[in-house]
């Protein structure tokens, strides 16, 4: 099987090597826990270890936001921007109008992006935002199905984010997401403590017991010969 190293210090060690390649990887936790930090890492780690380019999609943050949040930790965005390795985009959602019909139009910028700059790293931060945008559960999560399945066809690695309420089985915000992805990955945080929970991973081994992880200057380390116990996740 060909996998795609995540580039997340002590990740891969967790999920035999790396992600299936072409898979659809929730990441999932409570306010604070780090998702945004994870997937940003994704893309950059990618691009500056394997030079495999990728692509970061925003549907909240401000690009300039974006930026700075990943330069805070000292990664040069602008210069994997210069060599083509890095692209960041913000979704244009008007809550107002028919969200489908600019979510269709949306993915097909998204599909141009991919196929003119080769990308094969996707990170999408966050989808959580659909439930402000839909009320109907219905709706929401038939869109949410559509849009996991468009992102497949795209053929690249995806990173997808989501809000929980933080508790040790929180593992989407609408219930349906962890059933329209290829992996789930719960991030905790339980001050001072942090940890990570591989939920699922289609199509490879991965570790089945809980792991403590860091937010250093560099990013996120995570500790694979460590183990928290789940009583300790609150």
């Amino acid at each position: 099987m060909e996998r795609v190293p995540t580039a997340i210090s002590g990740l891969d060690e967790l999920i035999n090597g790396g992600i299936p390649k072409g898979a659809s990887v929730l990441v999932s936790g409570g306010t604070g826990t780090g998702k945004t930090i994870f997937a940003s890492q994704f893309i950059y780690n990618g691009a500056l270890d394997y030079e495999e380019p990728g692509l970061f999609v925003s549907f909240e943050s401000s690009l300039r936001n974006v930026v700075w949040n990943m330069e805070s930790f000292g990664w040069d965005v602008k210069k994997m921007g210069e060599k083509n390795l890095m692209k960041l985009y913000r979704l244009k959602i008007d809550p107002a109008k028919d969200v489908q019909k600019q979510m269709d139009s949306e993915l097909d910028m998204i599909a141009s992006m991919v196929d003119e700059n080769n990308i094969t790293r996707l990170a999408v931060d966050s989808i959580s935002v659909f439930g402000v945008w839909i009320k109907e559960l219905g709706d929401l999560r038939n869109l949410l199905f559509n849009f996991s399945e468009k992102l497949k066809e795209l053929n690249v690695t995806t990173m997808l984010t989501a809000e929980t309420k933080g508790g040790p089985t929180d593992f989407s915000s609408f219930g349906v997401e962890e059933f329209v992805v290829d992996g789930v990955i719960a991030l905790y945080f339980t001050p001072p403590h942090r940890s990570i929970f591989v939920r699922k991973m289609r199509g490879t081994d991965h570790s089945k017991t809980v792991h403590p992880f860091e937010i250093t200057q560099q990013g996120i380390t995570v500790k694979p010969k460590d183990e928290v116990m789940w009583q300790a996740i609150r």
